[in-house]
């Protein structure tokens, strides 16, 4: 059994040899978790839309805020009520 013991030994010793410095694996081992970079924010893709022709809430990646059912049944919202000259 002693053997077996020494071999682990001496295989987890060339592990450690083979792997790089951790200096390279993590720049920022030795930096307080308070300090270090926070990752950078992914862009939402989806966005809450409200449809103006039935109210419906939802999310959406398309430029108009109509929902799937309203466009297709030819429903347009209504035109912002025009304020100023008569």
């Amino acid at each position: 059994m002693p053997k077996t013991s020494v071999a682990l030994d001496e295989q987890q010793q060339a592990e450690l040899e083979m792997q790089p410095c951790s200096c390279l694996r993590d720049p920022f081992a030795a930096v307080p978790p308070e300090l270090m970079p926070r990752p950078a924010a992914r862009p939402r893709l989806l966005r809450d839309a409200t449809c103006p022709g039935c109210g419906l809430v939802y999310q959406t990646n398309r430029q108009t805020d109509l929902c799937m059912d309203c466009e297709r049944k030819g429903v347009w919202p209504l035109e912002p009520p025009v304020t100023g000259e008569p």
